[in-house]
């Protein structure tokens, strides 16, 4: 070997001795941290923006991001502060982006490479606008589920999460439904109808809401007030504590008297029923009279002088009055001896001689014959 090879070849292995030293001493972050050909966001134009991360998953440095899928800059810088992930991102001077914008970390694919992705916000109305050197802070950080948190979520699940329980639930729901097909599609009707039923009031339903609200803004705006009532309140408590056993014989003799009640009123409503109905044509009649019965009680007060005239007949300390007197016979017999045995006696010779001749003899009349009726003559009998 020459001595030029010779020296050439002790220059190569000091620069390799030598290369990783200086790049200690410059902060060497591996390979990641080197600018990369073509990696978009590192023009002259280009604007930094920095987001605080919970945790940057997968991200590594030269990263890209995207906005709505469409690659816009890369992660320039990586670092841990307070225990979380800052995370620097460079951007295309052409990007446009709310000021409270949010930041998240993805996947371009299953098995794809991690990446940044900024968008507008959902939860809020965007406003603003994203400049340089602007910070996203945590509460608009986040990440979506990588590939191995779905592959282990879905581990647990079949091997020891619910989904082996679910054989179990659909077993029990179906005995319990069983056979009660009927019922329960009833029950879903109904509650179809109470909820069809709330939906059509639910103008007075909020009405109530509302009212309540104001209801309860009054009791507290009167707080002092209540409590005042509770405290006067609080002897009729004691009271009411103190008779405590007299209140639940009450109640229990209250019960008995309606056990009795409904006893006798199940045991009387035929009876009842048919008075109520008797009394019905007597109440009709009664209504049919209008103001002809309660005008008639004006003549009790001035009876046998009818109140519309009895000036004319009463004239100071006397009354003038004028009587008719019919003493006929015919009169007299209806009016005294209608109904007796003695009916007709008074009706003239011929009714007395006709009665008084079969008569086989005198004889007192009891007070029997007097008042009933003489019994009628059997059909083809003697008269």
């Amino acid at each position: 070997m020459s001595a030029g090879s010779r020296v050439a070849t002790v220059g190569r292995v000091a620069a390799l001795v030598l290369a990783p030293l200086l790049l200690a001493g410059c902060g060497w972050r591996g390979l990641d941290s080197l600018p990369l050909p073509g990696t978009v966001g590192t023009g002259p134009d280009s604007w930094a923006v920095t987001v605080e991360m919970p945790n940057v998953s997968t991200v590594r440095e030269n990263s890209p991001v995207h906005v709505d899928d469409v690659t816009v800059g890369h992660v320039d810088r990586i670092g841990l502060v307070d225990g979380h992930a800052v995370v620097t991102l460079r951007l295309e001077a052409r990007v446009v982006l709310p000021e409270n914008a949010v930041a998240s970390i993805g996947q371009t694919s299953l098995l794809g490479s991690a990446h940044v992705e900024l968008a507008s916000p959902t939860a809020e109305p965007a406003r603003g606008r994203l400049a340089d050197g602007a910070v996203i802070g945590l509460d608009r950080a986040g990440a979506y589920p990588t590939t191995e948190e779905t592959l282990s979520a879905l581990s647990l699940v079949l091997q020891g999460g619910g989904l082996a329980r679910v054989g179990d639930i659909v077993g029990e729901v179906d005995a319990a439904l069983g056979g009660r097909e009927d019922a329960v599609r009833s029950v879903l009707d109904d509650l179809d109808v109470v909820l069809a039923g709330l939906d059509r009031h639910r103008a007075q339903i909020d009405s109530a809401v509302v009212e309540l609200d104001r209801f309860a803004a009054v009791v507290a705006a009167d707080d002092a007030g209540v409590d005042e009532a509770l405290a006067v309140f609080a002897p009729a408590t004691e009271v009411l504590a103190d008779q405590r056993e007299n209140l639940v014989a009450f109640s229990v003799a209250l019960g008995r008297l309606g056990t009795t009640a409904s006893a006798v009123t199940d045991d009387t409503t035929e009876d009842l029923t048919a008075v109520l109905t008797d009394l019905r044509p007597v109440l009709a009649s009664l209504a049919d009279a209008g103001d002809s019965l309660t005008e008639s009680f004006r003549y009790l007060l001035t009876y046998p002088f009818p109140i519309d005239v009895y000036r004319n007949a009463v004239r100071g300390d006397y009354a003038n009055g004028e009587v008719t007197l019919d003493l006929r016979l015919d009169t007299l017999d209806n009016a005294l001896l209608l109904g007796t045995p003695l009916q007709g006696m008074l009706a003239g010779p011929e009714g007395a001689v006709g009665r008084a001749a079969p008569w086989p003899a005198p004889s007192v009349p009891t007070a029997q014959d007097l008042l009933l009726p003489p019994a009628p003559p059997t059909p083809g009998g003697t008269p």
